[in-house]
């Protein structure tokens, strides 16, 4: 068993936005949530529309048919919007916490393990999909999780140390 290699620090604002860019899956933007909008009301006419004509047909009174046929376009309206509200977000949480927890990331033998605050995350090394290295942070893509960064200010402008680190963070996951 060797001697797990540790790297730790506080990500910064462009590091928190770097992570927010990486972990952002879906392609749904201010375009999409306009139609949403806009598709909102269709859709609860259509529904009520079918509620309305169905009702008919199980005979059911016109008062009936009509208040049944608004409560159900009503929900439909809403469940279509808070459904593309919740879609049109990026990252939740709160930045300012983010950037407040110490993080620290090691190479052991057999995860990579990452703790920020009182969470820790254990990845197998065949769970990481990608290692890349930029001018000034390396980004970890995993499958099936969300983007791990590690900036390069958390090596203290020791360019051998950050390469070492890299370089063995490549080796175990295969890059």
């Amino acid at each position: 068993m060797s001697e797990p290699v540790i790297v730790s620090g506080q990500l910064a604002e462009k590091d928190l936005k770097r992570l927010a860019r990486l972990s952002r899956g879906g392609t749904v933007g201010p375009t999409a949530v306009y139609y949403a909008g806009v598709t909102a009301p269709i859709i609860s006419a259509s529904i009520s529309l079918m509620v309305r004509n169905a009702a008919d047909m199980a005979g059911l009174s016109a008062y009936w048919q009509w208040f049944l046929s608004a409560l159900v376009a009503a929900f439909a309206g809403i469940s279509w919007y808070l459904i593309f509200i919740r879609w049109s977000y990026g990252v939740s949480g709160d930045g300012k916490d983010e950037m407040a927890r110490e993080a620290e990331i090691a190479l052991l033998d057999d995860v990579l393990q990452v703790r920020r605050g009182g969470i820790e995350t254990r990845i197998s090394w065949d769970a990481v999909k990608e290692v890349k290295q930029h001018r000034g942070h390396t980004t970890v893509r995993i499958r099936g999780g969300d983007a791990v960064i590690i900036p390069a200010s958390w090596f203290n402008k020791d360019k051998t140390a950050r390469k070492a680190f890299t370089e063995q963070l490549m080796q175990k996951t295969g890059s």
